[in-house]
C-alpha cells in the first residue's frame, strides 16, 4: 500500500508528490525519564495513580525523585521515543521538542543524534529547566508516571522549524502537548503546514488521562485533521465515552481514515473504513516495564507505512517493536530493530 492510496491526506489526495526528506516527523514534549522499580505500598503512600500520567510541580518531583532512592535517568518524550524506533528500523526521523540549555536538555539532545535522529529543539526561556518524567515501575510491569514538563510545556508555534514538518512524509504528534494553550496552538500550526505540504497527519492519544482533559478538542481533531490515530483500548474507549470495544471501533472507523489501536497482550487491531485487520502481539518472555509500548508499536507501524508495506506487515513491524522495549528497562529499544526483522 502505497501513499496514492485511498489513506491520502484530508488537505492533499497525493503525499508522494513531493519527495520527503524525512519518513517521519515528531512533535512532542522533551523530557528525561527517571525510572525506578518500587512496589504497590509506595503508589499507596505517595498517593500516586496507578498507571496514569499526572503533571506535578518541581517541589513534588524533588519530593518523589528523593522518596524513590535509586533510579535511572535516560532520554524519553513519548514521540521523541517513536521518532528513535523509526530511526532503528532504518527509517529518516526527525524531532521537534523544547529544551534548555541545562545538562538535561544536552544529553537530550546527544541521545536524539546518536541514534541518527535530526533534534530541532525551540528557543530556551529563561531559567526554565529541561522537562522531566518520574516513572514508578511496579512488578507487574505498569508504569505510573509522573511528569514535571519545565520548558517543554512552553512550547509554541515560532518554535516549531516548518521546513522540518513540510519535509516528513508524516507528521506524528503526541497528545500530551494539549495540556497547554501555546503548545496546543504550535500543534494545529504544524498540522496545518503538513497538510498544506500534502503530508499526513498522525496523533496519539497518549493517555486516558489525557483524553479525558480533552475529549472535544481530540474527537474534533480526528473528525477534521488527523489521518492517522494511535492509542490503546481504554484510551479509545474514553475518547468516544464507550464501554464496548466494538463500539468504539465502529465510532473512529466514522471518524478517521485510520486508527491503529493496541490492546496489551491480545495484540493490535488495525482499522480503516474498508477493513478491519487484527495483529497479534509478539511472545516475550518476561514483560520488565512496559514503558514506551505504545510508542515504539507506532514507530513500526509507521516506518512500515512510509516504506509501502500492507497494513498486517505494519502492525507487524509494531508488535515487534512493542515486544522488544517491554522487556527491558527503558523506553527505546536497545537493539538495531531492523535486526529483528
Amino acid at each position: 500500500m502505497g501513499y496514492s492510496q485511498p489513506l491520502a491526506s484530508k488537505a492533499v489526495p497525493s503525499p508522494d508528490r513531493v519527495p520527503a526528506l524525512y519518513d517521519v516527523v515528531g512533535i512532542g514534549n522533551a523530557l528525561v525519564d527517571v525510572i525506578a522499580h518500587a512496589d504497590d505500598s509506595f503508589i499507596g503512600l505517595e498517593s500516586l495513580v496507578k498507571g496514569s500520567m499526572t503533571l506535578i510541580e518541581s517541589e513534588r518531583a524533588a519530593s518523589l525523585y528523593k522518596a524513590l532512592g535509586s533510579a535511572v535517568e535516560m532520554s524519553g518524550g513519548s514521540a521523541a521515543n517513536t521518532m528513535c524506533g523509526v530511526a532503528s528500523f532504518g527509517g529518516r526521523a526527525a524531532y521537534i521538542g523544547k529544551v534548555s540549555n541545562d545538562d538535561l536538555g544536552q544529553v537530550f539532545g546527544h541521545d536524539l543524534r546518536a541514534v541518527g535522529v535530526a533534534f530541532r529543539p525551540g528557543a530556551p526561556a529563561g531559567d526554565m529547566p529541561t522537562g522531566s518524567c518520574i516513572i514508578v515501575v511496579t512488578p507487574d510491569a505498569q508504569r505510573t508516571m509522573n511528569t514535571h514538563l519545565g520548558v517543554s510545556s512552553l512550547l509554541c508555534p515560532p518554535d516549531i522549524d516548518l521546513d522540518t514538518v513540510a519535509a516528513g512524509a508524516v507528521l506524528y504528534m503526541e497528545g500530551y502537548l494539549f495540556d497547554r494553550p501555546e503548545a496546543k496552538a504550535a500543534f494545529r500550526h504544524a498540522s496545518q503546514t503538513a497538510h498544506e505540504h500534502g503530508r499526513m497527519v498522525s496523533l496519539t492519544l497518549s493517555d486516558s488521562f489525557c483524553v479525558d482533559r480533552h475529549r472535544d478538542d481530540f474527537r474534533a481533531l480526528v473528525s477534521d485533521e488527523v489521518d492517522i490515530l494511535f492509542g490503546n483500548e481504554d484510551e479509545l474507549l474514553s475518547l468516544y465515552e464507550v464501554s464496548s470495544f466494538d463500539d468504539a471501533v465502529a465510532a473512529v472507523r466514522a471518524d478517521c481514515a485510520m486508527a491503529a489501536i493496541t490492546r496489551g497482550a491480545v495484540g493490535s487491531v488495525i482499522i480503516t473504513r474498508d477493513e478491519i485487520v487484527v495483529i497479534n502481539a509478539e511472545p516475550v518472555d518476561q514483560v520488565l516495564d512496559t514503558t514506551g509500548a505504545g510508542d515504539l508499536f507506532a514507530s513500526g507501524f509507521l516506518y512500515g507505512l512510509t516504506k509501502g508495506l500492507d497494513l498486517a506487515e505494519c502492525g507487524r513491524l509494531g508488535s515487534i517493536a512493542a515486544a522488544e522495549v517491554i522487556s527491558h528497562v527503558g523506553p527505546r529499544p536497545l537493539v538495531e530493530l531492523r535486526n529483528l526483522l
